[in-house]
């Protein structure tokens, strides 16, 4: 065991060393031994890192680093709170290909039974679920029922056995006196239990404190990393991601646009038919030339855009906005530009033909060709694709879809 313990706590030092964004998570984790009978190989539950002595023992110095920080990740992603409804296996499965790859991409050495599939690369835990096989999840929810009621049982009869040991502490003690010994979690032989047993399930406010407190320690260890320099690559992306924002994205997009309107007051000169020579303020607004794209390169549903085209036509009337529609791959889909008055339904009842590469250029060309700037120009992407050189003379508002970064503009993260 001390060999074991020694193993973990170099593991800790060397991805503090060498690692810091990940050593800053795993030292918020204690690390403690579980009994084998639960415990299989190394498991948290957001407040410590329980491991199997023999499963570890048998990991070298950068598998170690791995499992160490395989569950310190878990916590940081808050992967305990997220679950909701999802068959628990299905979802453990799902935390495992989001988080392994992470991992791996930042240089550690994978344990043997680490998951891990390409095809699941810079997915989310919840983009994953939908795509494992879905054959036996009724089996799996049996399963899972049968252990929670078997838990219920299990702390039943514990209750039980407790009252039956008597009802006051003093008859405890004196149980205990009879038996020669106050500690009966192992027993002489071995036989008992050697390790500390399964934690109780957190509660829902718990798990909403616990979330709460790690994306705190998530943000401090990512600053932490950045200043020694040594948070880069697809760590970095997922921080970056993870770290922006969670406003809704239809309250960011309603703000920018109500932003862009153009309402002022009109101080000219009224009718002197009136009669009345005092010139009082009034307030007029003017139209606002909006500029839509919308990345038909493939990796946008169809759904995905006609909830954004339901949102902007519900915002554009209540801010007096004409929009110029385009759809662009790696260049401007036949059929461009579609326009849309203010008194007009922005409907997507044109074809949109795409599925190619991602160009972003065509566009903010096709701006460059006309006789003014648009007053906003909104590009709705998963910003994976070539950008402009330069920044434009007018606003640009990015919807994206996904963990890529903008060049410029004003970027609003949707999923």
């Amino acid at each position: 065991m001390p060999d074991v313990e020694n193993k973990l706590a170099t593991a800790r030092t060397r991805l503090i060393l060498d690692k810091p964004f990940l050593g800053a998570l795993v030292l918020r984790l204690p690390m403690v031994e579980g009994d084998p009978s639960w415990c299989e190989t190394t498991y948290s539950d957001g407040k410590t890192f329980y491991f199997n002595a023999d499963y570890v023992d048998a990991l070298d110095n950068d598998q170690t680093q791995f499992a160490l920080s395989h569950e310190a990740l878990h916590c940081a992603l808050s992967h305990f709170y997220r679950r909701g409804h999802r068959v628990k296996h299905r979802w453990e499965l799902a935390c495992d290909y989001a988080v392994n790859p992470l991992l791996i991409k930042d240089g550690l050495k994978p344990t043997p039974d680490a998951q891990y599939l390409r095809e699941f690369e810079g997915m989310t835990a919840e983009e994953i679920y939908p795509c494992l096989e879905d054959e036996d999840n009724e089996g799996e929810r049996d399963l899972e029922r049968k252990s929670d009621s078997s838990d219920a049982q299990d702390n039943e009869n514990e209750e039980n056995k407790d009252m039956s040991e008597g009802g006051s502490d003093k008859e405890r003690q004196k149980n205990d006196a009879s038996d020669g010994s106050g500690n009966e979690t192992e027993e002489p032989d071995g036989s008992g239990a050697k390790g500390a047993p399964k934690p109780n399930p957190l509660s829902p406010q718990e798990q909403e404190d616990l979330s709460t407190q790690w994306q705190q320690r998530l943000a401090a260890a990512a600053q932490t990393a950045l200043q020694n320099g040594k948070l880069e690559g697809e760590m970095a992306r997922m921080v970056d991601f993870l770290l922006q924002p969670k406003l809704p994205w239809r309250m960011l997009l309603a703000r920018y646009m109500t932003m862009t309107a153009r309402d002022d007051y009109s101080y000219s000169r009224p009718s002197t038919r009136r009669g009345d020579p005092a010139v009082y303020p009034s307030l007029r607004s003017q139209e606002t030339n909006v500029v839509v794209v919308i990345d038909t390169s493939g990796s946008i549903s169809a759904d995905e855009i006609q909830e954004f085209i339901s949102e902007i036509d519900s915002i554009k009337s209540q801010v007096r906005a004409r929009i110029t529609l385009l759809t662009c791959d790696s260049d401007l889909n036949h059929g461009c530009p579609w326009n849309f008055e203010p008194w007009d339904e922005f409907a997507m009842d044109i074809e949109i033909r795409g599925g190619g590469g991602t160009d972003f250029k065509p566009p903010f060309n096709w701006v460059a060709e006309q006789d003014s700037y648009p007053d906003l120009l909104m590009y709705f992407t998963d910003a994976e694709g070539v950008f402009p050189e330069t920044e434009p003379m007018y606003p640009v508002l990015w919807l994206v879809k996904g963990k890529e970064p903008v060049p410029f503009g004003q970027r609003i993260q949707l999923n």
